[in-house]
């Protein structure tokens, strides 16, 4: 490796050309950062007292197997988006000195042949920077100032290029201090020796920080990297390229760290669920396990499951009917499904599930979600439930053997009954959900071949929102009228659509339901009751909560299973602890002061969230989310915490705790803390919290 300080003009003037290998990430600069150095560049500029101003390192391979044609290639490791930059401000440079010639900056033939191309070149060889296919032919239009049209032009090329060209209007700045600012730029300029510098290592310590590329970008990288140059173009243009198509610019920066999560996680045989910012290092891990000559064939079905993810993320599903219920999931954002739905899909996708299979899991997925949700139960285990549904899954009687296994879920995991929902339903608020519009949409177009659009429509109150409601309200809610309004005021009964809102407004029920555009002159379906109704009472919204919810208990249907069918699987499905032990198993022997304590920790930390789950274990009690956050253990006059934690990531300014990651012991986590004094209460919630929000936020 060679490393020198070089002036930015005078690296890229060199008779060279820099090529941006195609297992980079396209270019990906925005306005943010093109703003920042031409701010830095002015600065520079108008300061005589900067020399000069560092913009970074380029790192590229200068021999071995690139070194091919009559003029130098050099592979760029690191340093793409200040390279095509710079080149994007220069060409704009370029374009405006042809409409606004100055003598005392270079003319816009020399910026072209001295700093954009090779001028003694033909074909790509001409153009100092060639960047990855997405990029490439809208970089070489601009600096050939063509207009030519080209499909899936670089977003990110265009609009910063288009960027520079503004600021040269505003002439905010003379053009030739422009220049001058741009004469002080300097890099590190370090070529690597293509025989014995290893490109990846090096690469993974220049990103080291995880802030310059995705994760997605990494893995793209860390597969592409070593290979030879033709394998290299094969998978790319095979495989990646056309994924990243198929997701498209705006969906690929959106999306793919994402679906490499949910890949990694649907292939983990024990459910592990990689955190957004580590995928790819739990890649690595994936990928160790595979043969040598796997990588192809790791590719090759990353590219199939690609291809199922984009279907249901981006809606690119052709077929209609499985297209909207993957939008209705979509809404309901329960995106820690998707590692179940990739299988769901993959098998539909190889003909081991018919059509309507597909649609009766899906629906099933997506009752299961709303019942739960409507039930008020806590979210925050699906993650786990999604990651290992599939473990035991009969894949030669899927349907039924997937149901089976809803039936036997228990305790935080259950499938909500038809009762549990509609009780649930009635009393909920359901106007300050998320999720009002999806549950008013899906109750009035059910089982409708003319579906409504209700973003046409607004959510309207049938008793108003305003607490101090009209006489004629008070007089139909009658003497508790107040707790009447209270009570149900955004609950289902006293919801419905309507396009006349601001007409509707607080007018007493019989105005509403016979004005123009009211209840009784609505095309909405959620209306037909109300214009059969003669008021509006606390009686009139239970009887009409009552009628939605038996249409509710159709729309996101209950399982459906043959009692033999859960008979053959829930053996092999109960995935239960069996233990005798209780919590008197563990504080029989604790003295009066330690019970005490014991028991005011136990309820502070079951306070911490409705969701927080307690497991009497052998040796000690867990409290867990979907995994053990703190584990007590009870001592005769103490108790014994561990904190699911690292050390070096709790903040612990008393000194209470200790590191037990090279020690033995019960607990998970290597934190370590005791307490046997009601008096360090405050301190050991302050610690417990701090594993609390971790695993939550995990």
């Amino acid at each position: 490796m060679k490393a020198v300080q070089a002036n930015f003009l005078g690296f890229i003037q060199n008779r060279a050309q820099f090529i941006i290998p195609i297992y980079q990430r396209t270019y990906s600069w925005t306005i943010e950062q093109c703003e920042q150095l031409w701010n830095d560049i002015v600065r520079v500029a108008t300061h005589n007292e900067y020399l000069a101003h560092f913009i970074g390192s380029i790192v590229y391979i200068q021999k071995g197997i690139y070194q091919t044609s009559q003029i130098p290639q050099l592979m760029v490791i690191d340093g793409q988006q200040r390279i095509v930059t710079m080149s994007l401000l220069l060409c704009a440079i370029k374009k405006y000195l042809q409409n606004h010639p100055d003598n005392n900056a270079p003319s816009s033939q020399k910026i072209l042949n001295y700093y954009l191309i090779n001028p003694e070149e033909n074909s790509d060889l001409r153009y100092k920077v060639i960047l990855t296919q997405t990029d490439r032919e809208t970089i070489k239009n601009i600096v050939d100032d063509v207009q030519a049209e080209i499909s899936n032009k670089s977003l990110h090329i265009t609009e910063n290029y288009a960027y520079f060209l503004r600021m040269l209007e505003k002439q905010t700045i003379n053009i030739d201090d422009l220049f001058q600012g741009i004469r002080k730029l300097i890099i590190v300029d370090i070529s690597l020796d293509g025989n014995y510098d290893n490109p990846q290592l090096i690469f993974e310590s220049l990103n080291s920080t995880g802030l310059e590329l995705s994760q997605a970008d990494l893995i793209r990288n860390y597969i592409l990297m070593g290979l030879e140059p033709d394998v290299q173009t094969r998978l790319y243009n095979t495989y990646w390229y056309p994924m990243e198509q198929d997701f498209g610019q705006v969906g690929y920066t959106e999306w793919f760290d994402s679906f490499m999560r949910d890949y990694l996680t649907m292939k983990s045989t024990s459910g592990s669920i990689p955190r957004i910012n580590e995928v790819y290092l739990e890649f690595k891990k994936y990928f160790s396990t595979k043969a040598n000559n796997a990588m192809e064939d790791v590719i090759s079905d990353i590219f199939t499951y690609s291809q199922h993810y984009t279907r249901f993320v981006l809606g690119k599903e052709p077929d209609e009917d499985i297209r909207k219920i993957l939008k209705d999931i979509l809404t309901l954002r329960v995106d820690v499904a998707y590692p179940l739905l990739l299988e769901f899909y993959d098998e539909y996708k190889k003909d081991k599930l018919t059509k309507q299979d597909l649609i009766d899991l899906l629906t099933l997925i997506e009752s299961y979600v709303y019942r739960r949700l409507i039930c008020g139960i806590p979210t925050n285990s699906l993650n786990k439930t999604f990651a290992t549904f599939s473990r035991n899954i009969d894949r030669d009687n899927f349907v039924n053997s997937v149901k089976a296994k809803f039936t036997t879920l228990d305790s935080y995991r259950q499938f909500p009954t038809d009762e549990e929902f509609k009780q649930a339903l009635m009393v909920r608020d359901v106007y300050n959900l998320r999720s009002r519009n999806y549950l008013l949409g899906k109750l009035e177009n059910f089982d409708r071949k003319e579906q409504v659009n209700i973003d046409t429509y607004t959510i309207e109150h049938i008793m108003p929102q305003n607490e101090n409601v009209s006489p004629q309200w008070q007089k139909d809610l009658g003497e508790q009228w107040k707790d009447i309004h209270t009570k149900y005021l955004h609950t289902i009964g006293n919801l419905t659509l309507t396009g006349y809102n601001p007409e509707l407004s607080d007018r007493s029920f019989v105005e509403k339901r016979d004005m123009k555009g009211g209840f009784a002159d609505s095309p909405i379906r959620l209306n037909d009751t109300l214009a059969k109704r003669q008021t509006w009472s606390e009686r009139e919204i239970i009887s009409r909560a009552s009628e939605l919810s038996e249409l509710a208990v159709k729309v996101w249907p209950k399982l459906s299973v043959s009692t033999e069918e859960i008979k053959k699987y829930k053996s092999q499905f109960i995935e239960k602890e069996t233990s005798s032990f209780t919590l008197e198993s563990h504080t029989n022997n604790l003295n009066p002061a330690s019970l005490e304590l014991f028991e005011q920790l136990r309820h502070r930390i079951l306070n911490l969230d409705s969701s927080i789950i307690e497991e009497i274990k052998k040796v000690y009690i867990a409290y867990k989310i979907t995994t053990n956050f703190v584990d007590i253990e009870p001592y005769k006059n103490k108790l014994v915490l561990w904190l699911n934690m690292n050390f070096d990531e709790i903040y612990d300014p008393r000194g209470m705790c200790c590191d037990v990651s090279n020690i033995g012991h019960h607990g998970n986590g290597s934190v370590q803390v005791e307490i046997s004094d009601i008096n360090e209460m405050e301190d050991i919630m302050d610690l417990i919290s701090q594993s609390y929000i971790k695993h939550r936020e995990d």
